[in-house]
């Protein structure tokens, strides 16, 4: 049951995270690219197609950590430092998706929608919203980049495992 309950966890992980942190990654140049060109309907939908991903997957990423915890429980490792440290960093990866990278998507993209609207950034607001758009990308580059760093660390500590004596 440890081993199915490990397969589950590592195939949950790559299903979900990895397409998580791509899209993510994605969203910045391609919020740049379509405030660039707010004629061009496919920019925007490129956008939403990627901020869907980024909510969709998150949402179902619930799973790693549930099977994570489920086979750490199997193993009897729950009170492990490297576990512990990697739940830390779990929790602290889902906070900056959901509180920094999402919401930020989500804005971004109203206002490409607006520039849309607006039919382009001819005059101030068009160009308001460009230059609003331009500032949440840069922003969402930064914390997508921490997002990414954080799941490395996870990655790292799962495979290393420092003083870990399972053999599993």
């Amino acid at each position: 049951m440890t081993k199915f309950l490990l397969a589950v966890h590592v195939l949950a992980a790559i299903i979900t995270i990895g397409p998580v942190t791509v899209a993510a990654g994605m969203f910045p140049p391609a919020a740049r690219r379509a405030a660039a060109a707010p004629d061009d309907p496919a920019g925007l939908a490129t956008v939403r197609t990627l901020h869907r991903i980024c909510r969709v997957y998150a949402a179902v990423a619930v799973a790693v950590p549930a099977f994570g915890l489920a086979t750490a429980d199997r193993l009897g490792v729950l009170g492990s430092a490297w576990l512990i440290t990697s739940i830390a960093l779990t929790a602290l990866a889902a906070a900056v998706l959901g509180a920094a990278i999402l919401p930020r998507q989500g804005a971004a993209l109203l206002t490409l929608a607006t520039l849309t609207a607006l039919d382009g950034p001819a005059g101030a607001g068009g160009a308001d919203a460009s230059r609003a758009v331009l500032r949440t990308a840069r922003r969402l580059g930064m914390y997508t980049g921490l997002f990414n760093l954080l799941w490395a660390a996870v990655t790292v500590l799962m495979i290393i495992r420092p003083g870990s004596t399972t053999g599993a």
